[in-house]
């Protein structure tokens, strides 16, 4: 294909519905939360006592409120972890909540969950680990029955479900069974079929991986990928450790420090949309431990992940884990609410405009309308949006200010129905009687927040230098100072620089078999 037969290729990849919902929503939250929050362990072996479940103050409405207060939009909670151990009343094994002391073996955290989730406002999902160490049909093909039959319960029991969270570990080896063969066709298809609002989401179709748990965001994050094995993303026994980079795919690595661009795509022939999700946990472990109470992320770094995460065109979501009482401890509540207050108070800080100018529209696309913004706004293929009338090689959109400010923050959204098309932009700010260069940014996509070195101006300009065909622009925003400048640690550094080994390796190693296959 030639270069514009690659680009029209490129921007016919659009969302599906399911995809536009979960990636307006942005932010959510995890609850891990089972035997394992009893027994001080990460990873249960699944011979734990059912008998040690027994939160005395359990109030899942204290959680999502707080959820709630943070700012997210949904929850997602463990209903099954790799010990085996459901927090429903099931049908298809003795080892859950029924053989434990809470409520006297009558209780349903996922009933009280999902109907907090509703008292709330808040959307809810289920993570549901296919990895089952304690079910006796572990390893043989009829354990797919028991999986299937599990996802039936909860699809079916506890309303709409916007999200299900298929985690791929697989560890059959370390309790000497065969290898466990997930039937993850089977497993999508019984979820399209009895949810089909749900995004699948990690070992899915829907949402991918972003290739660490350690809040690490792309500084070039991609909606338009390869197109990828969806259930190998995270299966090989490397899934289960935090910020591992070997994963081996049958087209294309997920660790990959750039999965989209032009030079990358050149090499592939098949495409999908395909966004990442950021998965980190507040604390040091997925699961709550009282050891790890004064090791609550600070808000600086909360904000770090979140700047690069929801402001860098990903799903953040963020394991906030239930403690022992089955409250959200009080540590983690307070970092919660603190993350809220500052997303509330940032987002009101958004500026009004004078006049906006831009390249001549197509008609009914003025780029007045990429001013006229809600962010509670849920509505997909919002209609006001910019696109210019002549493809051009770059573009120009200048903003005045009704009066001079400090700023240090402009957000940019792409309407992603018409695909992901900004490649490289950059923002000038008018100082001293000149624009001067405050930014260089690269993808867009659902949004970007771009945080800057705080300056007083009543001018910005805001310069697209390359976009796949024309740009369709659904919102630019600017805001005055809210104190944030997102830098770089050392070890995020350093994972950028072993990105891009593992990218340069992938191309060399790609390289090598392509000529082999043309010498043959």
């Amino acid at each position: 294909m030639s270069e514009q037969e690659r680009l029209e290729e490129y921007v016919s990849i659009v969302p599906s519905v399911n995809q536009k919902a979960i990636q307006r929503q942005r932010f959510n939250v995890f609850f891990h939360y089972g035997l394992n929050t009893f027994s001080a362990k990460e990873w249960g072996d699944g011979k734990a006592d059912p008998k040690i479940f027994n939160p005395t103050q359990q109030d899942t409405d204290q959680w999502v409120r707080t959820v709630k207060e943070a700012g997210a939009y949904g929850v997602i909670l463990t209903c099954k972890h790799h010990d085996g151990f459901c927090l429903w009343q099931t049908k298809t094994t003795d080892y859950s909540v029924a053989q434990s002391p809470y409520k006297g073996g009558k209780g349903d955290v996922v009933k009280e969950v999902s109907d907090s989730c509703r008292k709330f406002g808040i959307k809810f999902g289920i993570y549901l680990s296919p990895w089952d160490r304690n079910h006796e049909s572990y390893g043989i093909d009829r354990y797919n029955d028991v999986y299937c039959e599990q996802l039936e319960e909860l699809l079916t029991g506890y309303g709409e479900i916007f999200c299900v969270w298929l985690d791929g570990a697989c560890g059959s080896y370390m309790d000497g069974k065969p290898k466990q063969v997930y039937d993850w066709d089977r497993y999508f298809s019984t979820i399209r079929r009895l949810a089909p609002n749900a995004c699948i989401s990690n070992c899915g179709p829907d949402v991918r991986w972003v290739g660490n748990e350690g809040g690490f965001a792309r500084e070039s994050e991609w909606n338009v990928v390869p197109k990828f094995a969806f259930d190998i993303q995270s299966i090989e026994s490397k899934s289960q450790q935090s910020d591992e980079s070997d994963f081996a795919k049958k087209e294309v690595d997920v660790n990959s420090s750039d999965l989209g661009s032009r030079d990358f795509l050149k090499n592939f022939d098949n495409f999908i949309w395909y966004p990442a999700e950021v998965d980190v946990s507040i604390r040091p472990g997925w699961f709550y431990h009282k050891s790890q109470d004064k090791s609550v992320r600070s808000l600086k770094n909360l904000l770090k992940i979140y700047y690069t995460s929801v402001g860098g065109n990903s799903i953040l979501l963020l394991n906030a884990p239930p403690d022992r009482r089955g409250l959200l401890h009080e540590n983690d509540v307070k970092r919660l609410q603190e993350l809220g207050n500052h997303i509330k108070e940032s987002e009101a800080q958004l500026l009004n405009v004078k006049s906006i100018l831009a390249p001549i529209a197509e008609e009914g696309k003025d780029i007045q309308g990429v001013i006229e913004y809600s962010f509670d706004d849920t509505t997909f293929d919002p209609t006001n949006y910019y696109t210019p009338k002549e493809e051009q090689s770059s573009y120009e959109i200048k903003i005045e200010l009704e009066e001079t400010v400090k700023i240090n923050r402009l957000q940019l959204v792409e309407n992603v129905a018409y695909s992901q098309r900004i490649e490289k932009f950059e923002i000038h700010a008018f100082v001293k009687d000149e624009y001067v260069k405050v930014f260089d940014g690269t993808t867009v996509g659902y949004g970007r927040i771009a945080t800057f070195k705080a300056v007083k101006t009543d001018k910005v300009k805001v310069v697209l230098t390359s976009v796949r065909k024309k740009p369709h622009i659904e919102f630019v925003g600017v805001y005055s100072d809210n104190g944030v400048l997102i830098k770089d640690t050392l070890r995020q550094k350093f994972v950028k620089w072993l990105h891009h080994v593992n990218y340069i390796t992938y191309i060399r190693r790609e390289n090598k078999k392509s000529k082999k296959n043309n010498s043959q």
